[in-house]
């Protein structure tokens, strides 16, 4: 049975692609069976790990309108035991349609039944927003990693999160609980990011990850390749963070 996990901030910018395509490649590369699944309309993670998304014939979007069998939209990538369901720019009006379907919340947790015993990990990679996609991911999940960026207003925003997450909870998902907040784009020699690391610790404790991923010039660069870091540079910091990452999430379940 997979372990399910939602990628959420509805700030943009703090590092939740990145994480979704290089964490998902790590664990790969770990031996795990991983699905990502790329909820956000941008579809970054899908070109990210390779994804010719003009030519994708089934996309997330089908299965959550068009109730397509999942297995349709499921590709693989150039990592053994990664694979994918990409985006498409059509997802934008997805959340409009759903709202004629019944049960429009638990869509995607009914999608990744039948498939669930067939992956180690399922990671969705959600949009920067709360709207019934990040919903319907944060329902399926079993818990949800948050990025925190190191920067000026890093918690800005975060309590809008946890209350969605704490409502998900009480009336969708009672088995929702934070995988961990993950402290990204960190620079040990700025003053403001050794205060921002210090600042979040002291607000969530032990729901901090022990990783946390630094700045890496390699991290910017790899999916303009289509290659996560790990393919693109494995001795990069980029690729040794996200790495250490997955280890500790495994270490976590011995899963």
């Amino acid at each position: 049975m997979a372990r399910i996990i939602a990628l959420a901030n509805q700030k943009g910018g703090v590092g939740k692609t990145t994480t979704s395509m290089n964490l998902a490649a790590s664990l790969a590369t770990l031996e795990k069976r991983v699905l990502l699944i790329d909820a956000d309309p941008q579809a970054n993670a899908s070109s990210g790990l390779g994804v010719d998304i003009a030519e994708v014939d089934a996309s997330f979007y089908n299965c959550l309108i068009d109730h397509i069998d999942v297995r349709a939209a499921i590709y693989t990538t150039d990592i053994d035991g990664l694979d994918i369901i990409p985006s498409h720019i059509d997802l934008v009006g997805a959340e409009v349609e759903m709202l004629q379907q019944t049960q429009r919340e638990k869509v995607v947790k009914n999608m990744l039944k039948d498939i669930s015993d067939e992956y180690d990990y399922i990671l969705i990679d959600c949009s920067p927003s709360l709207g019934l996609i990040t919903v319907n991911a944060l329902t399926a999940a079993d818990s949800v990693i948050i990025p925190v960026q190191c920067e000026y207003f890093a918690l800005e925003g975060l309590s809008k999160l946890l209350n969605t997450i704490r409502i998900i909870k009480s009336r969708l998902n009672p088995e929702l609980e934070i995988e961990g907040f993950l402290l990204t784009m960190y620079d040990r020699r700025l003053r403001l990011a050794n205060q921002v690391y210090d600042e979040v610790k002291r607000h969530f404790q032990e729901l901090v990850f022990k990783t946390v991923i630094q700045r890496n010039v390699k991290l910017g660069e790899a999916p303009g390749h289509g290659k996560p870091v790990i393919l693109y540079d494995a001795d990069s910091t980029g690729a040794r963070d996200y790495l250490a990452l997955a280890n500790e999430i495994i270490m976590k379940h011995n899963k």
